[in-house]
């Protein structure tokens, strides 16, 4: 496949100008627009014709009821790896992240950031909590709740509390539920559940061979269970992309959003792909490969102790941001929030 040609100087000035222009005002930008704001000498007939040529490249689009352009996905992606001048945080705001960061209590730290990520920006600070190590358990129950239905109850040696239900191909009587927990309790407490998971491929036998099944079933609804309380992440200021006309307009997309901060997995395998990287991610609309997301922009970083990675930082906004200025934030806030969690 071909590479299209990248814009020359000047359409890249023009292109520039319209994006700058766009984010800050909101309306699609014309040629007299342009003429104002490039600092380019150049007559009305010429900026349309580079406009022509930068919508045909696939960086702008004409909305139907305008006359002027918009960037698209391929214009913002370009803008922001190749034009975009960043506007440095001044000491003032770097104090004020700073002076909120108190690291007295890991936990409240990661709220603390999140707001501040929502303050400065406006839009949702999300902050991926550190993951745990592989989750193990304490104590684990069967409870029969109706026929071919298990309640699995799991124990953390935290002491959170995890429930599965399990679906079951045959009826298991009281009897037989307390053994498998016993069995496992007994044998089994306070190993991981992929540890145990090893260990019963020839201890099963020791079990009638109807019940390895109930306990496999078990085994991998906690290990699903436990990985999920394993996984934590704090949203703040959600509300605030309400505010944005561009996601508003959209209520069924918006609420997609929002049910995907409920559901959280998804949304966390994106921001762990910060974990795997050096430095600011940027992803512009569907390149993100989550459709709620697909007129969004997710800004992440990474924040790390000792050189270990632990989490990461973010902001979810729409692609219309200020992109020069929530990158710098994101990228300080991991930063501090890095510093504040490492030891005195």
């Amino acid at each position: 496949m071909l590479e299209r040609p990248a814009p020359d100087q000047r359409a890249q000035v023009l292109l520039k100008t319209l994006v700058e222009r766009y984010i800050a005002e909101g309306e699609p930008v014309g040629s007299r627009t342009l003429s104002r704001y490039s600092g380019l000498d150049l007559s009305p007939a010429t900026i349309r014709n580079v406009m022509a040529d930068l919508e045909e490249m696939g960086f702008i689009t004409s909305p139907h009821t305008s006359a002027g352009r918009v960037p698209t996905q391929r214009g913002y992606r370009f803008f922001v790896d190749t034009l975009l001048t960043l506007r440095p945080l001044d000491r003032v705001e770097i104090e004020q992240l700073s002076g909120n960061l108190h690291p007295d209590h890991p936990q409240r730290l990661l709220s603390q950031a999140s707001q501040l990520l929502s303050q400065l920006t406006h839009f949702a600070g999300v902050v991926v909590a550190p993951r745990r190590r592989t989750p193990a358990f304490r104590h684990l129950e069967f409870l029969g709740l109706s026929e071919k239905r298990v309640l699995l109850i799991i124990v953390t040696p935290e002491g959170d509390v995890q429930n599965r239900i399990l679906f079951t191909d045959r009826v298991y009587s009281p009897a037989e539920l307390v053994t498998a927990s016993n069995f496992i309790n007994q044998n089994y407490a306070g190993l991981t559940l992929d540890e145990i998971r090893q260990r019963l491929r020839d201890e099963l036998r020791r079990l009638r061979e109807d019940m390895t099944t109930l306990m496999t079933a078990a085994l991998d609804a906690g290990t699903e269970a436990l990985a999920e309380s394993a996984e934590s992440y704090v949203v703040s200021g959600e509300r605030h992309l309400l505010d944005s006309h561009d996601l508003a307009s959209n209520m069924a997309r918006l609420r997609e959003l929002f049910e995907l901060f409920e559901r959280k997995t998804a949304l966390i395998q994106l921001l762990d792909v910060s974990n795997r990287a050096e430095g600011v991610q940027i992803f512009i609309g569907n390149e993100s490969g989550i459709a709620p997301l697909d007129e969004c922009s997710v800004v992440t970083a990474p924040y790390e102790v000792d050189g270990q990675v632990l989490g990461t930082v973010g902001v979810i906004g729409p692609t219309r941001m200020a992109y020069e200025r929530v990158i710098p934030i994101v990228d300080v806030t991991a930063k501090l929030l890095s510093s504040a969690l490492s030891p005195r």
